[in-house]
């Protein structure tokens, strides 16, 4: 029998100063906080567990590319350009580091932003479609028969 990788469970981000980080993605990303301590916290976000791991105040999870470019690790998804765009107005009146909304030649649009540790995150407009089938679409057979 072949096995095969399901799903991505946990992320592990490095931050400078765990209840700061807490604070700073429960207040703007809606993350929810399952458990927390002085070394690491553990939220749900976006349908995994994100690990908030103390670590030196220089690391970050942020690589550079070929040429140079510093470039994230991870990217969120939301469903539609007006989504991300809303997503982004709501990123700037909270005073977060927001990039500007970019086409990168494929379907959609994208941002980034970072969080208080310099960890940088992209935010793209076109959901997955095996992730929107399995849990955005309703199911019509389990549906409230509407009154």
């Amino acid at each position: 029998m072949k096995q095969s990788l399901l799903r991505i469970g946990s992320t592990y981000l490095p931050v400078s100063n765990v209840e700061q980080a807490t604070d700073w993605y429960v207040s703007n990303l809606h993350a929810e906080l399952s458990y927390q301590d002085q070394d690491k916290a553990i939220l749900n976000m976006a349908n995994q567990s994100f690990f908030l791991v103390k670590a030196q105040e220089t690391e970050c999870a942020n690589f550079f590319n070929h040429e140079g470019k510093e470039h994230f690790s991870l990217t969120f998804e939301v469903d539609g350009l007006q989504e991300l765009e809303m997503l982004r107005e709501e990123f700037v009146a909270k005073k977060m580091k927001v990039g500007e909304l970019e086409n990168r030649g494929h379907a959609g649009r994208n941002f980034v932003f970072y969080d208080l540790d310099g960890n940088m995150f992209d935010v793209w407009s076109e959901i997955s479609p095996e992730f929107k089938e399995r849990y955005l679409v309703p199911d019509p057979i389990n549906e409230e028969p509407a009154n």
